[in-house]
C-alpha cells in the first residue's frame, strides 16, 4: 500500500530540453510504470478531456511540463476537497477496506480526491441526510464534529492539477495517486460517503474527552471510606 502514498515524482532530462519545447506525450510514455504519482501519456490525454480545448492544453503542457493546470470540473471528473490529514485516513480506508481509489492529489495542505462528475452535488446532500452520526440515545449527529467541512468542486468550479511531468516546487501540487489511463476509474458519492463515516468513527468524539477513568454511574451508591469506625 506504501505505493500510493509516494509524493515523490521524477522526469528524466530529454535531450535537448532546454533549447525546444518537450514533447509531453513522448517524455511520459518513457515513464517508468510502476510509479503511482507519475502521470503517463494515457492519463495526461485524460486530464486534457476536461478541457474545452483539450490540444490546446497538451500544447501548454508540452511547452511547460513542469507547470502546473487549471482544468474546470463538472465533465470529465469532480473534485472532493478535504484537509490532508483527514484525507490520507480516507484513502487508507478506501485502499485496504475499499475498491480503492481514483487520482489524487495535494496542494496546500489539502488533499484532492478525484470523483465522478455529479459528485460534488450529491455528497453534501447525503452527509447532511445520513443519520450515521448518533453516539447515544438523544444524541444526533454526535460524530459529524469528527467529519471537517468538504469543499465539493463540480459544474462551474475549476481546480489547480499538478504538472504532468515533474514535481512542483514548494508547496505547489503534488500527484498521490496520479491519472495512468484514458478511462481511470472514479468513486461516486456512495463510496466517498463511506470512506467519511469510517474515518469519522474510527476517531474519539472531541466531547468524549480522554480520561482514564469510567463514565460516573448517577445512580450509584457514594460511600465516604474515609470515615471508618
Amino acid at each position: 500500500m506504501s505505493a500510493w502514498l509516494k509524493d515523490e515524482t521524477t522526469r528524466p532530462a530529454a535531450a535537448g530540453a532546454s533549447h525546444r519545447a518537450v514533447d509531453i506525450l513522448a517524455l511520459l510514455r518513457d515513464q517508468p510504470r510502476h510509479q503511482a504519482a507519475q502521470v503517463t501519456a494515457a492519463g495526461a490525454a485524460w486530464l486534457a478531456r476536461a478541457s474545452a480545448c483539450p490540444r490546446s492544453t497538451l500544447s501548454q503542457w508540452q511547452a511547460r511540463p513542469d507547470s502546473p493546470g487549471v482544468l474546470p470540473c463538472g465533465t470529465v471528473f469532480d473534485v472532493v476537497n478535504v484537509p490532508v490529514l483527514f484525507g490520507r485516513r480516507m484513502l487508507e480506508q478506501l485502499w485496504s477496506q475499499g475498491p480503492g481509489s481514483g487520482p489524487v492529489a495535494t496542494h496546500r495542505g489539502r488533499m484532492l480526491l478525484f470523483a465522478a462528475p455529479g459528485t460534488a452535488q450529491r455528497l453534501p446532500s447525503l452527509l447532511g441526510w445520513e443519520e450515521w452520526g448518533t453516539s447515544g440515545p438523544g444524541r444526533p449527529g454526535a460524530h459529524r464534529a469528527a467529519v471537517p467541512p468538504l469543499l465539493c468542486h463540480g459544474t462551474g468550479d475549476a481546480v489547480t492539477v499538478p504538472p504532468p511531468a515533474g514535481r512542483s516546487e514548494g508547496t505547489g501540487p503534488r500527484w498521490v495517486v496520479a491519472p495512468d489511463t484514458r478511462d481511470p476509474w472514479l468513486p461516486g458519492p456512495d463510496v466517498l460517503l463511506w470512506a467519511c463515516v469510517r474515518v469519522a468513527r474510527s476517531q474519539p468524539s472531541p466531547a468524549s474527552g480522554y480520561s482514564i477513568f469510567p463514565p460516573a454511574d448517577p445512580g450509584a451508591n457514594v460511600y465516604d471510606v474515609t470515615r471508618r469506625r
